[in-house]
């Protein structure tokens, strides 16, 4: 087992101890806020890391009373099975720390775009689009979060053909992103009279929201494009040229928003999508090429995969890239059993990474 970084550790402890006591002073709201931020995120590691030395100092003491040939039998009994319970905590501690050590994401905390398409299988391909938006809207309320639809686009038996929302929240990102892939559904549709299983898939895209700053973007390497609303009707419709089309020609991504009746509030969504779709796209071809060489999928992103099946007869949900099948249809379709498959992947997603860091040592 690898050695834990302990100088690494004691530069850690040194500067938690010093946000400490700056907390203690005078600092103004700003100061205030990004530092509890930041002991908020450094507590879980830093109690690890004291409780992982203190159950340390614990082994040196049993190993000295078990040596010592003063020591009666019984006595040393006791300290042997103390001894064996503070090893496995340890292990467990040491494994923690490691964990937390991992380099983080740096998109990890932020807010999300997320993409739902219906795919194969028509209506009830639509309905299914709508049921993983529910899906995710459940989720992101049960963690605090906020979910506002910049677009959507309803099928003609209900469901949707494409939504686009916002998820806002800290670390939606993190959560969220190994989502991205096919979703498939095996069910009889309420319009199948034979009582036949279908299957139906979707499409779902997380791409973590971007600011200017990491994205740059031309405006040579735009074609921007206005046209009147198209939909139901109504007074406001096709009075005005609302809608926006906008190209970006080097990538040819094309983003089209007309859902509000502001061409400047149509046109700010298109752009926060535009630089979504860019940074993803940018993500996308890095981690083919680091990933040419191995077989790990969790966070490959691949658009196209059939990452998790719905089948709703036995009531089960299976995600393929871990092999991990829930008989919780139901409760992970209401949000509240998603945050099992989610934790799952992430547990995968550190393990493959301190395997990389393993084979790289």
């Amino acid at each position: 087992m690898s050695m834990l970084p302990e100088a690494k550790l004691d530069i850690l402890l040194a500067h938690h101890a010093a946000l400490e006591a700056e907390l203690l002073g005078n600092v103004n709201s700003e100061s205030y806020v990004r530092i509890t931020r930041e002991l908020a995120e450094l507590n879980p590691l830093i109690e690890a890391v004291k409780a992982y030395r203190a159950t340390g100092k614990e082994i040196a003491e049993l190993d000295e009373l078990i040596a010592d040939p003063s020591t009666e039998s019984e006595m040393r009994g006791m300290a042997e099975a103390e001894r064996d319970t503070l090893a496995g905590r340890s292990i467990e501690l040491a494994q923690q720390i490691r964990v937390a050590l991992l380099p983080k994401d740096a998109m990890d905390d932020r807010n999300v775009v997320l993409e739902i398409r219906a795919g194969t299988g028509g209506d009830e391909a639509a309905l299914f689009a709508g049921d993983l938006f529910r899906m995710y809207e459940r989720f992101a309320a049960l963690q605090g979060w906020k979910v506002d639809v910049i677009s959507a686009s309803e099928g003609t038996m209900g469901g949707f053909k494409e939504i686009i929302a916002e998820v806002k929240g800290r670390g939606a990102f993190a959560k969220l992103k190994f989502e991205s892939g096919v979703h498939r559904v095996q069910r009889v549709p309420d319009t199948e009279t034979q009582g036949r299983i279908h299957t139906s898939a979707a499409t779902v895209a997380v791409l973590p929201e971007v600011e200017e700053v990491d994205v740059e973007i031309k405006q040579d390497d735009l074609r921007i494009e206005t046209m009147r609303s198209q939909g139901a009707g109504g007074q406001h419709v096709n009075k005005t040229e609302s809608a926006i089309r906008i190209t970006h020609i080097p990538t040819g991504i094309v983003v089209n928003m007309q859902d509000s009746r502001s061409q400047h509030k149509n046109r700010a969504s298109a752009m926060n999508i535009l630089r979504s779709r860019i940074y993803d796209a940018e993500r996308q071809r890095i981690d083919a090429v680091r990933s040419a060489d191995r077989r790990e999928k969790v966070g490959s992103g691949d658009r196209s995969e059939r990452i998790r099946t719905y089948n709703f007869p036995q009531g089960r949900v299976t995600d393929h890239r871990i092999n991990l099948t829930l008989y919780k249809l139901p409760q992970v379709l209401a949000g509240e059993a998603l945050g099992e498959l989610v934790d799952a992947l992430t547990t995968e997603h550190q393990a493959a990474q301190l395997a990389a860091q393993g084979a790289a040592a």
